[in-house]
């Protein structure tokens, strides 16, 4: 490449410009890429602009150069055959070699040579033959289309793309060559000085601009949710502690210490810390009593309730534990002023349970809860409220089904219309907090506490399509996915019959 950068050089000092390289190498006998090459040094070096265009065309592929060299296949066989008179075609066979095979369809088609079916002797038709493909592949760069892909058919010529450059010097040109960087030598022997640097380039110093950050679709779907609770008039509980004790998990919801849920191939244990140390301790005399003795019109669980069993630490496996706490707060409250004042809670974060994973189960998911603290009110009201929350979240088709819970009754479970599988998924569960666990915190007895818990990403995954809740919430989630979810505002649906 030097000596086609310095024979570059030479046209550039005589001419101060290249109108077109692809020409210029044709003139000179220079590989276009080298000559591309030494342009290329040359902006480097800040001696020349430059500007490019594309061009595509046809160059002869190996075929073709010896079509051009020896004539076509058809012209060929038509000219041994005229040279013969009549020739047997294996002798055509044996003279032409590949050709002939080529040659001799092309040429009966044309019908320049005609074969007697019996003895196969081949005659020519005609006294003489135009070789058109010769002559078209002599003038490659003047065809029609039509020409063009008849060749291209043939495998004669291959498409071809080449950047030719018009180049112009600068006033650098000619000048010393610019030094990138300043060395230990050059400020030993002060040459640094007198030394002809490239200029820095700081156009593009801040780095690629950001294209701005993506919301993941739980964090939008938890906005709207929290934005529709409030505009149903709840209010927002505290969610901050994933580790729980099985006191505040379990037993205050009075769920009995022998349940399955409280194994461990259901729930997450702490090994460190293993312990509870800050449970109420006259609360937790009142769940003991009331799951061995009952109270409240309960017969309670009639077993030997274990306060090490209530002190075990573990990963929330609902947020109904949240609620627990709110309502215990809402009870003192109730006893210090004696003023019971009706609520509405919600919270949205994250629970923790050993699930077998598939479609729609996770072992880390998102639970929204929800609670209401009233006088005079129950299952339909509790009924009413779904409708109303899963309206504003654009969701009609539900269903309710009776459900057992230890800390409901009555309990239901709500389904969903999932678009994409095609069939009802349960998004919740719900009912009425017994009174063994709400009396047993000190509310009034003429108080009814209705609940729920929704999965989030049960909810996501229906709004947005979404056929494995998995893709939404998992290691094996797709992060450059997020980019696509639309950011879809929730509005209100007409609610169908369940």
């Amino acid at each position: 490449m030097a000596d086609v950068k310095a024979g570059l050089i030479e046209v550039l000092r005589a001419e101060g410009k290249v109108e077109d390289s692809e020409k210029l190498a044709a003139a000179k006998g220079w590989d276009h890429d080298k000559l591309v090459g030494a342009i290329k040094s040359l902006l480097a070096e800040e001696q020349v602009t430059a500007s490019s265009e594309k061009r595509e065309g046809f160059k002869l592929t190996a075929e073709g150069e010896e079509y051009i060299k020896s004539g076509s296949p058809e012209v060929r066989v038509f000219n041994f055959v005229k040279s013969k008179g009549s020739v047997p075609n294996p002798d055509i066979d044996a003279a032409l070699g590949a050709l002939a095979k080529i040659g001799m369809g092309t040429a009966m088609k044309n019908k320049w040579v005609s074969m007697d079916k019996a003895t196969k002797a081949v005659t020519p038709a005609i006294d003489s033959v135009t070789d058109e493909v010769q002559e078209d592949l002599k003038k490659l760069g003047s065809l029609g289309k039509d020409k063009t892909d008849g060749l291209k058919k043939r495998k004669l010529i291959t498409p071809t793309s080449l950047t030719a450059f018009k180049v112009e010097t600068t006033s650098n040109f000619g000048a010393e060559k610019a030094v990138a960087d300043i060395t230990a030598e050059m400020i030993l022997k002060g040459t640094w000085a007198s030394t002809n640097f490239k200029s820095f380039n700081f156009e593009n110093a801040s780095g690629i601009p950001c294209t701005g950050g993506h919301l993941h679709p739980l964090n939008k779907m938890k906005t709207e949710i929290r934005t529709v609770l409030m505009l149903m008039g709840f209010e927002e509980m505290k969610t901050n502690q994933w580790v729980e004790s099985s006191f505040w998990n379990f037993d205050t919801l009075f769920q009995p210490q022998q349940h399955p849920a409280r194994d461990a191939h259901d729930t997450f244990f702490m090994e460190t810390p293993a312990r509870a140390q800050d449970i109420p301790a006259d609360y937790m005399a009142e769940v003991k009593k009331v799951h061995e003795q009952g109270g409240y019109g309960s017969t309670g669980w009639r077993y030997d309730w274990n306060e090490d069993e209530a002190r075990k630490n573990l990963l929330r496996t609902h947020t109904t534990a949240v609620s627990a706490r709110t309502l215990y707060q809402l009870a003192k409250d109730y006893k210090a002023t004696g003023v019971f004042k009706p609520k509405k809670y919600f919270s949205i974060d994250r629970v923790f349970r050993n699930e077998t994973l598939d479609a729609t189960h996770l072992a880390e998911f998102h639970q929204v809860e929800g609670l209401i603290a009233d006088r005079n009110i129950g299952l339909p009201h509790l009924i009413g409220t779904f409708r109303d929350f899963f309206s504003r979240m654009g969701l009609s088709k539900l269903r309710f089904k009776p459900a057992y819970n230890p800390y409901t009754e009555p309990s239901m479970e709500i389904f969903g219309f999932h678009p994409i599988l095609k069939k009802w998924v349960e998004v919740g569960n719900s009912g009425v907090f017994r009174p063994e666990m709400i009396q047993t915190m000190g509310l009034p007895e003429d108080v009814s506490v209705i609940a729920w818990g929704i999965g989030l990403e049960r909810v996501v995954a229906q709004q947005f399509n979404v056929r494995h809740i998995k893709d939404l919430f998992s290691a094996q989630q797709d992060v450059a996915a997020t980019k696509k979810f639309k950011h879809a505002w929730l509005r209100r649906v007409e609610a169908e019959g369940a």
